[in-house]
């Protein structure tokens, strides 16, 4: 009778060279660790606009030409005399910036723009979460906050680490549960099963 190769092997190295097999038939490896250029560290200055963002935009001395937007599906926010102008993708400093060149081209005289993010577009949360789905962003959220909005872990989550796609990203990434990694809006948190 012929021995396979599996019956000379002591159990601890069986288990060595099955687990990892059986972790990535289980998908648990798929989703890369964060890359080292996230953006965890995203400040109001530099956040991208997307569509659903609301906006409040001031214009000096004009309360025809101010009030509030939102970013529609076009990526564009539609103000008075000077009609469309591109958000998504932009920084609330570029727009502001667009919207006084327009004014300043014969509507206004030396026109004063501010823009303020009145509303983020919201982020979601799926998987081994008590309440899945569509939350509205808070300015400084972190994935434990994240997840305390969606009623905490179910009794099957992995508790430790979470996978992102972060918003306009094809690719998700891999993120430690903790007060540090934080969730930026239109993100995808996806809270996966443990295995053990």
């Amino acid at each position: 009778m012929s021995v396979g190769p599996w019956t000379s092997m002591s159990p601890a190295r069986l288990i060595l060279l099955v687990v990892p097999l059986l972790l990535s038939l289980a998908g648990c490896a798929t989703a890369p660790s964060a890359p080292p250029a996230a953006a965890d560290a995203a400040t109001t200055t530099d956040y991208v606009l997307g569509t659903g963002d609301k906006l409040r935009l001031t214009v000096f001395n004009e309360p025809t030409l101010s009030g509030e937007f939102e970013v529609n599906s076009g990526g564009f926010i539609s103000v008075p005399l000077i009609g469309n102008i591109k958000a998504q993708g932009e920084t609330a400093q570029a727009v502001e910036g667009a919207i006084t060149q327009k004014l300043a081209g014969g509507y206004v005289r030396d026109p004063r723009v501010n823009i303020e993010i009145l509303q983020y577009r919201p982020f979601y949360i799926i998987g081994e979460v008590s309440k899945p789905g569509e939350y509205p962003y808070r300015n400084g959220m972190n994935i434990m906050s994240a997840v305390a909005v969606a009623g905490g872990f179910t009794y099957r989550a992995n508790d430790s680490t979470v996978t992102i796609r972060r918003a306009g990203q094809t690719q998700e990434y891999s993120y430690p549960v903790t007060t540090t990694t934080m969730v930026l809006p239109g993100d995808i948190v996806r809270v996966g099963e443990r295995l053990f």
